[in-house]
């Protein structure tokens, strides 16, 4: 997908292990499988929650914001750059992170899915 130069966008290889990732899924969509150590924030709460995201992103670091395919998450993403905040949108989303063999994982630590 492409959002126009105006979204920072990274490809799902280059986020490192260990980056700060922000999931703007739905719980459905959560439930079912989700990065490890992802931050998830409902995008129909992510107004309400931002104080959410601003405790728990890094000072100084980048925030990873990841969705099903990238559109929600181009969104959130443009949204935290107008806030000041250094965001990158995961284009293709937790499609292309299932699809590049990078674990999706359930709540309790067992092997997930993306829907």
């Amino acid at each position: 997908m492409n959002f126009g130069a105006g979204v920072p966008t990274v490809q799902v290889t280059d986020v490192k292990d260990g980056a700060f990732l922000l999931d703007v899924r739905e719980d459905d969509e959560w439930q079912a499988g989700h990065a490890e150590g992802a931050l998830h924030i409902p995008l129909s709460d992510f107004v309400a929650r931002y104080g959410e995201l601003t405790e728990a992103a890094p000072q100084d670091g980048r925030v990873h914001v990841i969705c099903r395919s990238g559109g929600r998450s181009a969104q959130v993403t443009m949204y935290l750059v107008q806030q000041g905040v250094d965001a990158v949108n995961v284009d293709g989303g937790m499609q292309d992170w299932e699809r590049a063999g990078r674990p999706v994982v359930t709540d309790d630590g067992t092997p997930g899915f993306v829907v």
